[in-house]
């Protein structure tokens, strides 16, 4: 008698070992599938979704940069402002059949635009160096897509026509300059001098400048865009300057919005 039940308190030990190990090997079992689902299910079950804007659909803001609602907006602005301080019936310099003859020397004189124009008028040459980003955020591919949306307006423009981007960085590589040392009187001959020797000749210099001024309020922030463009007369060094500026705010809730601007903010 005290065999077989000794016999039958090992079987009953056993079995209750034997079921310790299925309960803890079902509980690994179920929390691999949980973590696997956590894992590899969103994965699976995510979607991404395009459609063609219209032309007259409204550009997107970026929850976390400016984006195209942003730089479209400036380039248009800037570049419509300081090719509009260009005075028409303004001869362009240069040297030629209408230059006048010094008397003294016998020598022609450039006629140069209207004291205080700055720049001249008639068709011409615009040598667009680049972009230059010193504001709080990275452009990635809208850095290239300013640059051709600038050089693209100039070409628009009846007085104007700019120099292709190609000869621009093969002239800067031949002289060893960097855009910025451009603003120095010998460099800019220089420069010009190697466009010249591939036949096309300059009259003005552009720079685009791209800052920006960030205002954080608790979870809030504001942030100011300003594009800058600069034309430099490459013959008397003269330059005019403009900008355009536009603001975006983020929040990281919708009530954001309404708690630093107030009811009646369109969404965005």
């Amino acid at each position: 008698m005290k065999r077989k039940s000794s016999v039958t308190a090992e079987t009953t030990e056993s079995s209750v070992a034997g079921l310790g190990v299925a309960q803890v090997n079902r509980r690994r079992m179920l929390l691999w599938i949980a973590g696997a689902g956590a894992t590899f299910g969103p994965g699976c079950a995510k979607h991404r979704y395009s459609h063609l804007l219209k032309k007259d659909d409204a550009a997107m803001l970026g929850s976390h940069s400016g984006g195209a609602a942003v730089w479209n907006p400036l380039v248009d602005e800037a570049v419509a402002k300081i090719l509009s301080r260009c005075p028409p019936g303004i001869q362009q310099v240069g040297f030629g059949g209408e230059a006048m003859i010094d008397p003294n020397t016998g020598q022609p004189v450039p006629i140069t635009g209207a004291a205080g124009s700055g720049l001249s008028t008639g068709t011409s040459t615009v040598c667009f160096v680049g972009v230059e980003n010193k504001s709080g955020e990275e452009l990635f591919d809208f850095k290239d897509q300013i640059y051709q949306r600038i050089d693209s307006q100039i070409n628009q423009s009846a007085n104007f026509r700019s120099v292709s981007r190609r000869l621009v960085d093969a002239a800067l590589v031949e002289t060893r300059l960097r855009p910025e040392s451009l603003f120095l009187p010998g460099n800019r001959e220089l420069f010009a001098a190697a466009l010249g020797r591939e036949g096309m000749p300059i009259d003005t210099l552009m720079y685009a400048t791209i800052t920006s001024g960030t205002t954080d309020r608790n979870k809030s922030s504001q942030r100011d865009y300003l594009l800058t463009l600069e034309m430099v007369n490459l013959h008397n060094g003269e330059s005019l300057k403009e900008s355009a500026a536009i603001s975006t705010a983020n929040h990281s809730t919708r009530a954001g919005k309404w708690w630093n601007f107030g009811l009646g903010q369109g969404d965005g």
